[in-house]
């Protein structure tokens, strides 16, 4: 099932439950997937975005709830804060599972290896490749900090300028 349909279903199965806060939380993702499929030029898919753009706005809406959630327990609102990690939460339900450090790495690995990637120059090839590999599974933002470290190690075989 595709992603924007198992929303919608659970939409309407948080409403026959009458879950007051999991229809809320549905009808804001749903809101923000129209908002972006209404954002897509109109030459382009009229189906609307993809599952991994979808996933990609869900990482969006899970961070901003983080840093509401931290804003409002530092301003001691804990219930507010209760309500969005709640909100986090039933997001999270329709993310796939967060990949590892050491799987993220030798993700990383195979891609620089695939496009042989050999200095920074070469970030934004590996970091959207990852994107398009990887949506909604990786932190990219700690990706982003692992691939530039990878991309600038000193390649074996190479002489390493500090050693000389």
């Amino acid at each position: 099932m595709e992603l924007r349909e198992r929303l919608d279903a659970e939409l309407k199965g948080a409403m026959k439950a009458r879950n007051a806060r999991r229809v809320s939380t549905l009808r804001l993702v749903l809101a923000a997937v129209k908002e972006r499929d209404i954002a897509v030029p109109a030459g382009e898919a009229r189906a609307g975005i993809s599952d991994g753009e979808i996933l990609s706005l869900l990482a969006k809406l899970i961070k901003q709830r983080e840093e509401s959630a931290a804003a409002f327990a530092t301003g001691g609102r804990p219930e507010m804060a209760a309500a969005e990690r709640e909100e986090i939460s039933i997001i999270c339900e329709f993310m796939p599972r967060q990949m590892s450090a050491e799987e993220t790495r030798a993700a990383i690995a195979a891609v620089i290896a695939e496009l042989d990637a050999n200095s920074l120059k070469d970030m934004g090839k590996v970091m959207g490749a990852l994107k398009a590999r990887h949506a909604g599974s990786m932190d990219f933002a700690k990706a982003g900090a692992l691939v530039k470290e990878l991309l600038s190690a000193p390649k074996r075989g190479r002489a390493n300028p500090s050693s000389v």
